[in-house]
């Protein structure tokens, strides 16, 4: 299905809302019925019909199209969060006494899934160094039920081979669950790859301004049902219409979007590996990647997020360097509009700093959709603070 139809048309009748160019928000928590019949069907298959927006919603179901077929998946449903839409991936495919096999590492709220909620039901989760298919083959069990992904993950930007991945969990019946937020469906689609259900944060790139929060879940018409029939109607983590309706207008100028930002993010990587103060760049699609090759086979672009290591002996340097930039904001996430940095520092006491560890010394930054010689320059400013500094 061609793009720019999926983006700008699909799903979108026009002729039903006054041929208005943008499709209504429509804010309204019920909606009526004529006769008892047409409510007693409704009540029948409230996945196929509008009841209570707590379920379905005509602006949400213009966005649930355009996000399914961006995936080249059957269905999807979006949740208020990222963090939802992993909940009820995960929940949907386990029961008590099964296993998961995850990525080692993975979002914090999906490994807070795994370590503090899923083990008071009896789910265990192993985790491997998903690089590796062997390992993940390795560590599956007999009550193996699903494999977790996330490829690239947003720091160190692991990959993990898809296609042999859902090769080897169809052989054994496992379900294969990946996030895919760093790259979109524009520049990975891991369902054509085989993966059964694929979840991204549509706070980011989708939405693309930092003004709302959300999450995509897609996948096959019956898995998307069985879930929406259960963990997505009783968790009650459904998308409000106005939400959904900012992220159809993140839809329009997506590959805008990502075009700049994968430029910016070009001029920025050869800037700062030039740099005296940076020991290496990370970013899946530079040459110097270690999964490089696999990079370039499963990914169509790299997008903005990047992590460099600084050359620094002390927390108080990297400290310095952060706040001394004046344009790029300390902030979580990414995919908005405006450019953001996190040290990995930020998440760990001053006195557990460690120099020698380079993890220590990292820092994720994300370009946005500023001019790069306006990134570079403040990423000046921050060398410039620290020079003379261990």
């Amino acid at each position: 299905m061609d793009l720019s139809f999926i983006i700008n048309e699909l799903g979108e009748e026009r002729d039903d809302y006054f041929r208005a160019i943008a499709p209504p928000i429509v804010q309204t928590s019920n909606f009526a019925f004529k006769t008892v019949a047409e409510m007693r069907n409704a009540f029948s298959d409230e996945y196929s019909t509008w009841i209570y927006s707590r379920g379905m919603n005509p602006t949400v179901d213009i966005l649930r199209k355009k996000l399914a077929a961006l995936d080249g998946a059957e269905d999807c449903l979006v949740f208020n969060s990222g963090a939802a839409a992993i909940f009820a991936a995960v929940l949907a495919n386990v029961k008590s006494g099964d296993h998961i096999v995850s990525v080692k590492e993975p979002y914090s709220w999906a490994q807070r899934m795994f370590e503090v909620i899923l083990p008071r039901f009896g789910v265990t989760v192993t985790y491997v160094d998903g690089t590796e298919t062997a390992n993940f083959k390795n560590a599956i069990r007999p009550e193996t039920t699903l494999i977790y992904l996330e490829s690239p993950n947003s720091w160190s930007f692991a990959l993990q081979d898809l296609s042999a991945v859902a090769a080897l969990a169809k052989e054994k019946g496992i379900t294969t669950v990946i996030d895919n937020s760093y790259c979109t469906p524009i520049y990975q689609r891991p369902v054509e790859m085989g993966i059964d259900l694929v979840l991204q944060s549509a706070t980011k790139y989708i939405g693309g301004h930092s003004d709302t929060v959300a999450g995509v879940l897609c996948g096959s018409r019956a898995m998307i049902e069985r879930i929406f029939n259960s963990e997505y109607m009783n968790i009650g983590s459904g998308i409000q219409p106005f939400n959904a309706w900012l992220l159809i207008r993140g839809l329009r100028t997506l590959p805008a979007r990502l075009e700049r930002i994968t430029r910016t993010t070009d001029t920025v990587i050869a800037f700062l590996k030039e740099h005296e103060r940076v020991e290496r760049v990370l970013f899946p699609l530079d040459p110097s990647f270690p999964q490089y090759e696999l990079a370039r086979r499963q990914m169509e672009g790299g997008c903005g997020l990047l992590t460099f290591i600084i050359k620094a002996e002390s927390c108080g340097t990297i400290e310095r360097f952060c706040e001394s930039l004046r344009h790029i904001l300390m902030a979580v996430s990414w995919g908005g509009h405006e450019s953001l940095i996190i040290p990995k520092c930020a998440g760990m006491p001053p006195e557990q700093f460690s120099s020698t560890i380079e993890m220590h010394r990292s820092l994720r930054l994300y370009t946005g959709l500023e001019d790069a010689d306006y990134i570079i320059s403040d990423l000046k400013r921050g060398f410039d603070a620290i020079a003379g500094l261990p």
